[in-house]
């Protein structure tokens, strides 16, 4: 009888002693669970919810990924409208010097002139055309490191960049090319049908108006055709650049709409309701009180000291 009194008085401590434990247990991790703000700590908790959660916190990282590269793809485009905007300006204020010069009532030494300022402006297009991006890299000449445009000892120009303009990733497996190329923005033909780029036609009109003569008129009435054909290539890469930022904004803006539908879902899956969580709570913490008062009085009953003495 003793043996039995004594197993029996110890499997209901145990027992007590686990029931109570468990619902401690249960009341600390729903207390954690309001102050955390998170419905669940470790993903054994609820497996699916956590898988879940997972897979949005990777969409997550990704579209921050996505993020930072379409800002950049849309500083450099943002940068490379902007420098085009420069040279469409160049280009207007050389047709009107050009058209000036083409006039027959201007003296070669005022045709000389003005192709001394045409050749200024062709140092500028010059620059702009070396344009940096916003890593510090050739801005129209595909990222590659230094100058897009080279000059060879007689002052020809060539172009020294990339073959493409880089391609950035914008999300939802989009990309898009984050400027233009050299080419694309000043190859164009003269008036005479032949291919050239801008800056070397601007360079040869200017030398043309210095020589003075019959032939700088001439010169300068085809160098109206040029440098129209000029500002048609700029604009229409300008424009081309535009529908590009354009695309990012569109881009952007879903991406918004998705992340503020993914937050809704990772709230909905692992925060915390904690109206919810504070009503079971207080229910658990009422049943452990009442669990830790009840098996007070049962061990205080004579029939267990009764049995653990006997």
């Amino acid at each position: 009888m003793t043996i039995i009194g004594t197993t029996s008085t110890s499997n209901f401590y145990a027992t007590a002693a686990e029931q109570l434990a468990s619902l401690q247990s249960q009341a600390s991790a729903i207390s954690t669970s309001i102050s955390s703000g998170n419905q669940f700590t470790s993903a054994s908790q609820a497996p699916a919810a956590a898988a879940q959660m997972r897979m949005l916190q990777l969409q997550d990282s990704q579209a921050t990924v996505d993020t930072a590269s379409a800002n950049k793809a849309t500083a450099n485009l943002q940068l490379a409208d902007s420098v085009m905007g420069q040279m469409i300006n160049d280009i207007n204020q050389a047709r009107t010097l050009t058209n000036q010069a083409a006039t027959g009532t201007v003296s070669d030494k005022e045709r000389a002139s003005i192709g001394t300022q045409l050749a200024q402006i062709q140092g500028d297009l010059f620059n702009l055309a070396n344009s940096r991006d916003s890593n510090g890299n050739a801005l129209f000449g595909g990222g590659v490191k230094g100058n897009a445009y080279a000059r060879d000892a007689a002052g020809n120009l060539s172009y020294v960049g990339a073959a493409t303009s880089q391609a950035l990733p914008i999300g939802g497996g989009q990309t898009v090319q984050s400027s233009m190329t050299g080419p694309e923005v000043l190859n164009i033909t003269d008036a005479h049908g032949n291919a050239t780029n801008l800056i070397d036609a601007l360079g040869a009109l200017a030398t043309a108006l210095k020589a003075g003569g019959a032939a700088a008129q001439t010169a300068a009435q085809d160098g109206l055709t040029t440098l129209a054909n000029g500002l048609d290539a700029t604009t229409t890469a300008q424009t081309v650049v535009g529908s590009r930022e354009a695309w990012i904004a569109l881009s952007m803006e879903n991406q918004t709409a998705q992340s503020t539908a993914r937050a809704t879902e990772e709230s909905q899956v692992g925060d915390t309701d904690v109206s919810k969580a504070a009503i079971k709570l207080q229910q658990l913490t009422t049943a452990l009180q009442a669990s830790q008062s009840c098996f007070v009085r049962l061990s205080g009953l004579s029939l267990f000291n009764i049995i653990g003495t006997n």
